[in-house]
Order: structure tokens, then sequence, then C-alpha cells
């Protein structure tokens, strides 16, 4: 259901027809099966030739330097996702190329935004641990002064595209004895640097993620990105763009929520698929209301947006899997699969989706303490039976 119509000038129609006919060309049918084969979600082809093109320059600016207005950008997003391009990873390299024009040295910002705008850089993000779960704030990887540099030892988990990435934008601890949001630091460490190594992990849905090891790394001082201890300021801006609890604009214009890229997908998975299961009352309204659910998820902002379209993939797809058949069950590229292995791409990514920047539990935790009001949840355990009150 369509809430509200663009009226399209010329200039912006002919924009949005070039877009579709360059990504069209670009993300080819090669292109979509190396990315499933693969779960990279990146193909360095279609990124340098978005760069050739100009796009990135305007999608990874901000609009007073340069970057799409918020029209062009909504206009780019919808049809990024609609051309099923490798494009997940590119919106952490937005992240912080943002933060890098805000928060680093102009030396820095020099050094690494001509590539970032080209194709060539890609920057990801360092921030989860073993075992640190979603409180990046508990980091423990220590970066220690040492002359006019840094040394930084440790480990990030989920270190997403860092194999395709030539920067990781790290959160340290450089206080151990200060409080957590008061200890950290951030840099934008060269991933060519000695002592990184880069071990590659799979995900349920056949994604590639990687952990990432820090053994007496060093770098320079110009790579430190805002103050010593002040890297909470610096991180907040991200962390709100990667939750989707960034402030709304007047114009609407902004996506709705994180993730919308997957409920497009899903969007396109239910048109081809109620086009191939049988015709009968059952199936309808079975698939009317796998709709209306994909439709209220669509329609649902912010962080309460996050959990409803990552909760509508988890409910949608194997009730997908199931009016498909047994073929339904069968991967992309499979001879036999009901409908090119759509449903069951989706069924395994809709795991990994409740948990990319944060587990669903921690979004419910949030919405029950900041916008509904309610107390922090109490994890201890229940009461022994008999117990007595104190």
């Amino acid at each position: 259901m369509d809430f509200s119509r663009v009226e399209l000038s010329e200039v912006d129609q002919a924009f949005q027809e070039d877009l579709r006919a360059f990504l069209a060309e670009v993300v080819n049918d090669e292109v979509i099966r190396h990315d499933r084969e693969t779960g990279d979600n990146f193909d360095e082809g279609m990124h340098c030739a978005l760069g050739d093109e100009g796009y990135l320059a305007q999608y990874y600016q901000a609009t007073d330097r340069g970057g799409f207005d918020a029209l062009r950008m909504r206009i780019f997003e919808l049809e990024i996702g609609r051309a099923d391009a490798p494009w997940f990873h590119s919106g952490t390299t937005r992240m912080v190329a943002q933060a890098l024009q805000q928060f680093a040295s102009p030396e820095l910002v020099a050094a690494v935004m001509p590539g970032v705008i080209a194709g060539p850089t890609r920057l990801c993000l360092g921030y989860t641990e073993p075992d640190g779960g979603s409180d990046v704030a508990t980091c423990k990887t220590r970066a220690v002064r040492d002359g006019d540099g840094w040394i930084i030892n440790g480990a990030k988990m989920f270190t997403s595209n860092a194999h395709h990435a030539q920067y990781v934008f790290l959160i340290t601890n450089t206080d151990p004895s200060a409080p957590k949001h008061q200890s950290l630091t951030m840099f934008l460490v060269p991933l060519d640097t000695p002592g990184i190594e880069i071990q590659g992990i799979r995900t349920v849905d056949g994604d590639r993620t990687n952990i990432t090891y820090y053994s007496d790394v060093r770098v320079d001082d110009r790579h430190r990105v805002g103050e010593v201890n002040g890297g909470w300021a610096v991180l907040r801006g991200a962390l709100h763009a990667e939750h989707g609890t960034v402030e709304r604009d007047a114009q609407g214009l902004q996506k709705i929520a994180a993730m919308t890229e997957h409920v497009v997908l899903l969007a396109k998975a239910i048109d081809t698929i109620a086009k191939i299961v049988p015709d009968d009352r059952a199936v309808r309204y079975r698939l009317g209301r796998d709709i209306a659910r994909l439709e209220a998820a669509m329609s649902t902002p912010g962080m309460f947006g996050r959990v409803a379209i990552a909760q509508t993939l988890r409910d949608v797809t194997p009730d997908l899997m199931d009016m498909l058949g047994v073929a339904g069950a069968l991967p992309s590229g499979t001879r036999g699969a009901a409908d090119d292995g759509g449903a069951e791409f989706l069924f395994r990514l809709a795991g990994p989706t409740g948990v990319y920047g944060g587990t669903l539990e921690v979004f419910r935790n949030m919405i029950a303490q900041h916008a509904l009001g309610l107390g922090r949840p109490d994890y201890s355990p229940p009461a022994k039976k008999g117990a007595v009150a104190q």
C-alpha cells in the first residue's frame, strides 16, 4: 500500500531512469549469482562502477558537500534495493565517512575520502568483541600511547566486509580505570598494518563475516578520530545510524527504518511466489496474511520498524517455503528450485537480520525503556520456592 506519492520533476525522473538502466547493466545475473555463492554482499566491479559514474560521491557525502538531497537519496536507496545489488555493507562505509568528516583531522579526511568516493577505498566497523555482546562500550581492546603513536592489542567479532575494506573504524579502550563511556577512543586503522589478522566466519545464512585480531598494531596519532577518551561522542552518531534511530527530517523521505533493504527483497519474493503457488482458498488466505504482515512492517518507523522487519522475515519466510512444498527448500541455482531459491535464501537471511546492529532482544529492551518508559530488565535468577523475602 502506498500511503503517499511524491511527484517527480522531469530532472528527478530522468535521474531515476538513468540509475535504473545503469544498475540493470552492472547488477547482472553473474553478480547476483556470485553474491549468493560467496555471501560477501559486495562486488568490486559494481562498486567501482558506481564510483566512476559519480554515485558514490553523492551517496557518501552530506548534501552541503555535494551529496544527494533527500529525494535523490530515497530514489537511490529504492532503486539499488530493487536491483538486488550486493550493497548491504556500503551503508557502513557511509556511516564511517560521515563520522570522519565531522570528527577526523583535515589531513586524515584528505587522505581517505578521495578513495572512498571513487570506490577503491572501503571502511568497516570494529565494534563488537568476542565476549562483549551488543554493549560496545564494554570494550577491552587496548590502545596504549607510544611516542607519537599508539599500540593496539585485542580482537573484534563480526567485522563484516573487512576482507574487502582498506580501513577499520576501531573502538579502543585508552583508560581502563575510567567509567566505560569515558574510556573510549576511536581510530581509523589501515587494515594492511602489520599485526592485523582477518579470519573469515560463515553465518547460518551463508554470509561471510570476520573476526579480526590486533597484535601490537602500531598506528600514528593522525589516525585517531576525535578526542582521546572522547570516542563515545564520535561513536554515538554512527550507532544511531546503524540502529535506525536517527532524527527524522520533516520531508518524510528517509528510509522508514533500518533493514528496509531486506524487506524489499521479501516483497519481491512474495510477488514471484504468488504467481507460482496453487490458486486455492487456503493459499490465498496465507498469502494475504503474509502480505498484511509485510505491509505493516514496511510502514513501521524507527527502531520499532527494525524489530518488525526482522520478525516478519522470520515469520513469513517459512510460510512461503511451506506453500512452495519441498522444492521451496532448494537453494538458488539448484535444478528444480521452485522460485530459484528466493524463499530459501530469505529464510536463511532472516536469522542474522535479527542480530545485525544489535539483537532483537536488545531493541525490544530499548523500546521498553526509552519509548514506553518501563524499567530496566531484571536478569536475576527466579527466587527459589519457599524463600522468604528479606
